[in-house]
Order: structure tokens, then C-alpha cells, then sequence
């Protein structure tokens, strides 16, 4: 009895994506997406009419639940900074627990054909100006003590854009740990002062904060 699993759009889906997230959309063939699915090629266009349509699909579905999270995120939150935290803390998470399709987002973008290319860089415009409207808004107000905006909402992106490249589950921190240290960095670079004494939890931390605290 043949124990091969039975052959979806999904499951071409997903092929396509490790494939991608390995070797990149231009480095993968189609013969090598239907050989991981145990098919000849030709069966592939049951599934799928195109290379370019599994991509725009990966794209276009990662970068709309990116700006959902967003939104879900800091909706019905009033301050600040618990706003931007909670924005970061879930994009960082995201990066951790979706390895392949952040990869592949920010590996891919200009192999993508129009106008799918325009509609994904649209909706990851969105997301940057979101944070970016966040650290604007508690710098107005005196939570925060930014100077540029723009490079200091690219600068906490770019580094949960980084946890796909070396995060890994069997590592010392678990993704909700390392989410949470990046939700923590990113209110460290927009100056917001803590409320209270933060507890010292590694080596590190004691180095950094031994001898005169300054506020």
C-alpha cells in the first residue's frame, strides 16, 4: 500500500514554500517542487497554473496576516507604549514561528510579477507605517525619545527580521522568550522609561546595569 500523502493545492503549497525558504524562488524548478511531492511535473498543474502563482500566493497571504496581527495587536490598547510593545512582541513571534514564509517575503519580493508585487509592498508600507505612526505618537506625547522615526521604526523591524535567520526551536530561548526580548529592545530604543526596577535575568544584564543606575 502506497504511503505517499495525497496531493493538494496546500500541500504544493507547502513544498514550494521550504523549497523557497531553502534554495530561493529562482533557485527552485518546478521538476524539484513535484519530485518533494513524490509527482511527475506535468501533475503539478492540477494544483497550480504557475511557478510565479505559488509565490504570489506565500507573499500576498504572509504580508496580510502580518497587518492583521498589527491591528489585532494594539487594538483596544490605550498607551503607547504597551501599543508598540505588543506590536513588536507579535511580529518578532511571527518571525520565530514562521520561519519559511519570512524568508521567503524577504528574500522574494522582486521576483514577484505585477501587480501582485505593488499590492504586497503596499501592505508591508502599511505595516512599517504603523509602527512608525506608534513611535511618532508616544514621542508627541513625552513617552518616548526619538529623534528619526522612520530609521527607528526600519531598525525594530529589521531586527525581528533577523529571527527567522538564526532562531531556532531547539535553542536556549523558547519564541514567546524571544519575542518578549524584542518587545522589551524595542521600547529600550525609543527611550521609554520603565515604570519601576526591571529584574536583572542574565549575565549580561548585570554587567550592563552594575554600579550608578542613570535615569
Amino acid at each position: 500500500m502506497s504511503t505517499r500523502t495525497t496531493v493538494t493545492p496546500d500541500a504544493v503549497r507547502r513544498a514550494a514554500l521550504e523549497l523557497f525558504a531553502g534554495k530561493g524562488y529562482h533557485g527552485t524548478a518546478l521538476s524539484e517542487i513535484a519530485a518533494r511531492l513524490e509527482i511527475r511535473t506535468p501533475s503539478l498543474y492540477n494544483h497550480i497554473t504557475s511557478k510565479q502563482e505559488l509565490l504570489a500566493h506565500i507573499l500576498l497571504q504572509t504580508s496580510t496576516e502580518v497587518l492583521d496581527d498589527f491591528d489585532h495587536a494594539v487594538a483596544g490598547l490605550d498607551d503607547v507604549a504597551e501599543r508598540l510593545g505588543a506590536a513588536v512582541r507579535v511580529y518578532a513571534l511571527r518571525h520565530a514561528t514562521h520561519r519559511h514564509e519570512a524568508l521567503v517575503v524577504n528574500a522574494d519580493v522582486a521576483a514577484l510579477e505585477e501587480p501582485v508585487r505593488s499590492r504586497v509592498l503596499e501592505l508591508r508600507r502599511r505595516h512599517e507605517r504603523g509602527v512608525r505612526d506608534l513611535i511618532i505618537e508616544g514621542t508627541a506625547n513625552g513617552d518616548f525619545d526619538v529623534e528619526h522615526p522612520a530609521v527607528t521604526s526600519f531598525g525594530i523591524l529589521e531586527m525581528c527580521v533577523a529571527i527567522a535567520r538564526w532562531f531556532h526551536e531547539d535553542g536556549s530561548l523558547s519564541a514567546e522568550d524571544t519575542a518578549e526580548a524584542h518587545a522589551e529592545l524595542a521600547l529600550r530604543m525609543v527611550a521609554h522609561r520603565l515604570s519601576g526596577d526591571r529584574p536583572v535575568s542574565d549575565p549580561t544584564d548585570r554587567e550592563l546595569t552594575a554600579g550608578k543606575r542613570t535615569t
